[in-house]
């Protein structure tokens, strides 16, 4: 089984994952699968593919309504991927600090 993190970097990984899940943060308020559908120039069933990675990602939250599904945006999985940058930013900060210090004649 996928960790949160592989399964959230898979949906945010393709430019149509990120348009519907931009558009379900900016709405802040439930969308129906067809109202998002109406906002992209693919069919239904592959927004309703898409969304569905989503949901598998924890970012999207589907509930059903009578015959019509709603989805609303759920950003908390994105804190997972910050807490993994901020681990790289880290690295990568003390990295050049030290390269600094290196070419400034510190570490003599």
């Amino acid at each position: 089984m996928q960790d949160k993190i592989t399964r959230v970097f898979k949906a945010i990984a393709d430019p149509t994952r990120r348009d519907i899940f931009h558009a379900l943060v900016i709405a802040s308020s439930a969308l129906s699968i067809s109202q998002i559908s109406n906002q992209f120039e693919i069919t239904r069933q592959g927004v309703t593919k898409h969304i569905k990675t989503l949901e598998e990602a924890g970012l999207v939250h589907i509930e059903s309504k009578g015959r019509e599904r709603f989805c609303n945006a759920n950003a908390l999985p994105l804190k997972e991927i910050n807490k993994w940058m901020k681990f790289y930013e880290q690295f990568w900060d003390d990295s050049l600090d030290n390269l600094g210090d290196y070419l400034d004649g510190k570490n003599s």
